[in-house]
């Protein structure tokens, strides 16, 4: 059986790695796996604990290795494999502005004159794809008052490793070998698009930064580590890199399903459908939020949705959001549109329990592996209180949780029925066998999953005004029909 992942912050269900082992093995027990978004030192940096100071660490604030490896347990458990780069505040980085070319970690971190030796132009570095505003470098001084422009993709305090240097590359030998120790059994690759920049091209996703994800796919494996890889970018980068990989995101669905309900119509999906790679990780939000940028054109190459399909799913989100998702979403420099929309999906949908549920039983019926983000699983709406504290687009979508909103999320059926579809996709004999779908008219998909004397048919509609779903469960000779969101909230088994 598939089973469906959890995709969290370790202090966001309770505060500690304990408590979120807690509430795995008790209400939340259908799912089969958890990804642990970075609980290292520390957890709650300036981007959310991705710009650790040490990886090789558990926040003590959030527990221990031994936290982990009980948390492991019998499910599957994924951490974050950091290869873009590290905090300035690190060990590393620290030596290396104190000693130099002294320093063990000497060739650690990407310069300005690392990447180009012979001098840039202003068209070489305006080349580069940032998904931030401004230029990808930041200005450091060394102890003995060396200046450097050191690489900074993301943001000032997020130093770039020079991925090719084997001073790097023992660095995250250190860190996949000390994750495998842990317990986690998946690491994802983090930016790992960005991490290899290439004069002549826009650095993102090259011929170079493939080769580097081989190497880094072996590192790994060598640790009997899968990987998975994460890759905002055009759909054709993504079955490029998909073979190399165990597992790589799907992120176009979320797109493409915003704009079937949007429009009332199936064939962009279906396009998806014919070329999607079946070892993905199926996904409607994030922690970045809703990607968007996955499904779309970029420069010559034509997108599964059009520039202005793109544009009009993001006037939908700011009209369904009152315009807060506008405010919250970032445009790239040299961009027009923002690549993701910061909003919680449910949101989006503004907060319509039919089309949200019908959305969720897409990406469980799908090929891969479903993961849930936490807030939409509690049927989050946008934080605007802890947006407007930080500044951080990104923040609408990380809601912090009390016990008692736990709690109260979990009587409702919106957050029951998406744990009754973990339950279906998980338990249902008909998932370990064969996969088709068809379209039925211009606005209606059929999903369908055969085994032996079990089958599970999911049939969606988009029609405007009316969405729909149907899941029909047979078993044993038994039929199932659940075409309600409190249907689905109420399954619990085949048997039952």
């Amino acid at each position: 059986m598939t089973a469906v992942e959890l995709l969290v912050y370790a202090d966001r269900l309770g505060g500690t790695i304990h408590d979120l082992q807690a509430v795995l093995d008790g209400p939340l027990r259908a799912f089969g796996s958890v990804h642990v978004l970075p609980f290292y030192v520390p957890f709650d940096g300036a981007d959310a604990g991705f710009d650790p100071i040490d990886h090789a660490a558990v926040d003590a604030r959030l527990g221990s290795w031994d936290d982990m490896r009980a948390l492991a347990g019998s499910r599957g458990l994924t951490a974050d494999l950091i290869v873009n780069h590290v905090s300035s505040s690190s060990v590393e980085f620290i030596d290396w502005l104190a000693n130099g070319t002294a320093s063990d970690y000497e060739g650690m971190f990407l310069t300005f004159d690392t990447v180009f030796p012979n001098g840039g132009t202003e068209k070489d570095v305006t080349a580069f794809y940032r998904p931030r505003p401004g230029l990808p470098f930041t200005a450091y001084q060394g102890a003995d008052g060396s200046r450097h422009l050191v690489w900074t993709t993301f943001m000032p305090t997020q130093v770039d490793l020079d991925v090719n240097h084997p001073a790097a590359l023992a660095y995250l030998r250190r860190v996949l070998q000390t994750l495998a120790g842990g317990g986690v059994s998946t690491v994802r690759l983090d930016a790992v698009g960005y991490a290899v920049k290439t004069p002549g091209t826009d650095s993102f996703m090259t011929e170079q930064t493939l080769e580097f994800a081989r190497t880094v796919v072996a590192l790994a494996h060598e640790e009997n580590l899968e990987v998975l890889v994460e890759v905002h970018a055009h759909y054709s980068q993504q079955l490029a890199i998909a073979p190399l990989v165990d597992r790589v995101y799907d992120f176009a669905l979320a797109p493409l399903l915003l704009h079937s309900l949007g429009t009332g119509t199936v064939d962009r999906l279906a396009d998806w459908f014919q070329i999607r790679p079946e070892n993905a990780i199926t996904v409607l939000d994030t922690h970045d939020g809703i990607g968007i940028i996955d499904a779309g054109p970029i420069g010559d190459k034509p997108g599964l949705l059009t520039q202005a399909e793109m544009v009009d799913i993001f006037a939908r989100a700011e009209r369904a959001t009152n315009g807060h998702s506008a405010i919250a979403s970032v445009i790239p420099e040299w961009f027009t549109l923002p690549h993701q929309i910061n909003a919680t999906f449910f949101s989006v949908l503004g907060g319509e329990e039919v089309p949200y549920i019908l959305a969720r039983a897409v990406q469980h019926f799908l090929p891969g592996r479903p993961q849930v983000y936490y807030v939409g699983l509690l049927g989050g709406l946008d934080d605007t209180e802890l947006f407007g504290r930080t500044g951080n687009g990104r923040d609408v979508n990380r809601h912090v949780y009390t016990a008692e909103e736990v709690d109260r999320a979990l009587a409702t059926d919106v957050t029951r029925a998406q744990l009754g579809l973990a339950r279906i996709r998980s338990t249902h004999p008909a998932f370990t066998g064969d996969f088709s779908w068809s379209t039925v008219g211009g606005d209606r998909l059929e999903l369908l999953w055969t085994a032996a004397d079990a089958s599970a048919r999911l049939t969606v509609a988009t029609t405007l005004g009316s969405p729909s779903f149907r899941i029909e469960l047979t078993d044993a000779g038994r039929t199932q029909v659940l075409d309600t969101v409190a249907s689905v909230a109420a399954w619990v088994g085949s048997n039952d």
